[in-house]
């Protein structure tokens, strides 16, 4: 059992930065793969990014590459998004979730636990 809880969310100019933070309970988050997911307004859930739990490989949707970073670290049972040059399209409340190693990373149905979610904001 994982339990994901997000934080770091908040309101932000265009063009400004966001760290989002997700904790997890559980004794084998190392174990698990970690994505990032954000839903905006009247849109579907989207993948955003994921870290592999062995070697740190990562996988980023194109519209983020180049200005978010996903990262992780399994002593601290914590895994980071920094989001940065943000834009008003990035507004969504984002979500993180854990998934079992192999399968896809990008597919929201392979992930078995969520967090609740965290909003994020950017004014333009």
């Amino acid at each position: 059992q994982v339990q994901l809880v997000e934080s770091g969310g908040g309101l932000v100019q265009a063009g400004g930065s966001l760290t989002l933070s997700c904790a997890a309970s559980g004794r084998t988050f190392s174990s698990y793969s970690m994505g990032w997911f954000r839903q905006a307004p009247g849109k579907e859930r989207e993948f955003v990014a994921a870290i592999t739990w062995n070697d740190g490989r990562t996988y980023y949707t194109d519209s983020v590459k180049g200005r978010f970073t996903i990262s992780r670290d399994n002593a601290k049972n914590t895994v980071y998004l920094q989001m940065s040059s943000l834009k008003a399209e990035d507004t969504a409340v984002y979500y993180c979730a854990a998934k079992p190693a192999g399968l896809s990373y990008t597919r929201a149905y392979v992930y078995e636990y969520w967090g609740q979610g965290t909003q994020v904001t950017v004014s333009s």
